[in-house]
């Protein structure tokens, strides 16, 4: 099983979107990528639990 394959099944949407730019030769895209979805949960997590205030100061 190749490692695109098992990237994609372990990963779901993201493994995909991770294959898609890997296959179609956009690596330098992938750390844009990661980053924004990291900012993404840091905002979702951030605000749904008691740590709101503390995210709130690094922006």
């Amino acid at each position: 099983m190749s490692l695109i394959k098992k990237m994609q099944d372990r990963f779901g949407i993201l493994g995909e979107l991770l294959a898609f730019l890997w296959e179609q030769k956009l690596w330098w895209m992938i750390p844009m990528v990661l980053v924004l979805v990291l900012f993404g949960l840091l905002l979702v997590f951030g605000t749904q639990t008691g740590m709101a205030p503390f995210v709130y100061t690094l922006f």
